[in-house]
């Protein structure tokens, strides 16, 4: 059997290295090349490969961007530049990093191992990278999400609020509403907390988007976001919401 894979990478000649080091590799077969993260997300549609060969840094949105809106299940292999993600992983012993610059050695051993697990039938490293995912510390300087076939990069600044719909988030922005599989926790962590504030258990709001507050019950209010938009807070939110806001 052979394996469809796409190398997903912003610069030609990590591509070329990519694909020269494969041409001895006859169960691996390049479905395509994408120099960017919207590139690839019409080429995973198309191609349904099994591997990808992941740039973790590149313009317009990372690789771990691009992982959050793929809905097929695939073994990814990433290069990167950036050591901090390399040893995350390694730490992890979840997902095999190409470090650049690496040598065809290291190329054919990390190839071996995913042709492995895909004989195996472990279709996808999905688990282990939404570990390395959660566990990143960095904050968020924006959202991507997926809208049919297209990916679109959602600026925090155009962010409402964010309303949690069961196993999802639904993120509610100035140019429409967008569900994202990921948890409410993971958001109130990785958004700036100065700009992003958990009122309620169902919401996050960003508060330079509140227009004031009205009493709703006894000893609770709601967040005016806009004239149709009206948001329950709860105690522990309107607390924080003194905390950072002159109410």
């Amino acid at each position: 059997m052979t394996y469809k894979a796409l190398i997903i990478d912003d610069e030609p000649p990590a591509r070329s290295i990519i694909r020269a080091y494969l041409e001895k590799h006859d169960k691996v077969v390049v479905a395509a090349e994408c120099a960017n993260g919207f590139e690839a997300i019409k080429a995973i549609k198309e191609h349904q490969p099994h591997i990808l060969f992941l740039d973790v840094q590149m313009p317009k949105i990372t690789g771990l961007e691009l992982l959050e809106v793929i809905d097929d299940p695939v073994q990814v292999i990433f290069s990167t530049a950036y050591d901090q993600y390399a040893l995350k992983a390694f730490e992890l012993n979840a997902v095999d990093y190409l470090l650049k610059p690496y040598d065809e050695k290291r190329f054919d051993a990390s190839v071996e191992k995913v042709i492995q697990k895909l004989q195996a039938g472990e279709t996808s490293n999905q688990q282990q990278i939404e570990q390395i995912k959660v566990s990143d510390a960095e904050k968020l300087e924006r959202i991507v999400v997926k809208k049919g076939t297209r990916l679109q990069v959602i600026d925090l600044d155009k962010v409402l609020y964010l309303e949690a719909q069961d196993d999802y988030v639904m993120i509610y922005g100035e140019e429409g509403h967008f569900l994202k599989s990921k948890t409410m926790k993971y958001f109130e962590q990785h958004l700036p907390g100065d700009q992003f504030i958990r009122i309620h258990r169902s919401y996050i709001v960003n508060a330079e988007k509140i227009k004031g507050l009205e009493p709703y019950d006894k000893d609770t209010y709601l967040a005016i976001m806009n004239p149709d938009c009206k948001l329950k807070v709860s105690r522990t939110g309107y607390k924080k919401l003194k905390e950072k806001m002159d109410f």
